[in-house]
């Protein structure tokens, strides 16, 4: 990874949700697999286009979803 290169963000479920922790990772990655390879095949992408957006889509569903749960958890309640 280069110096300006944001890593992958990690999922961060709540304790409520660890036992479905894995299956929504799951989830998340086949979905940003099928975008970026359809992405790839139908736009012609470059190496580094292609992994930028698997990168882009990987962060900001992994903070969406992280945004959503956090509330759910037993200490924001």
């Amino acid at each position: 990874m280069s110096a300006g290169e944001s890593p992958f963000l990690p999922l961060e479920l709540t304790d409520e949700l660890s036992d479905v922790a894995e299956l929504i990772e799951m989830d998340l990655r086949a979905i940003v697999n099928l975008v970026a390879e359809r992405a790839h095949d139908r736009l012609f992408l470059t190496r580094p286009e292609y992994r930028r957006l698997q990168k882009n889509l990987w962060n900001r569903l992994v903070t969406s979803v992280n945004d959503v749960v956090k509330p759910l958890s037993a200490e924001a309640r």
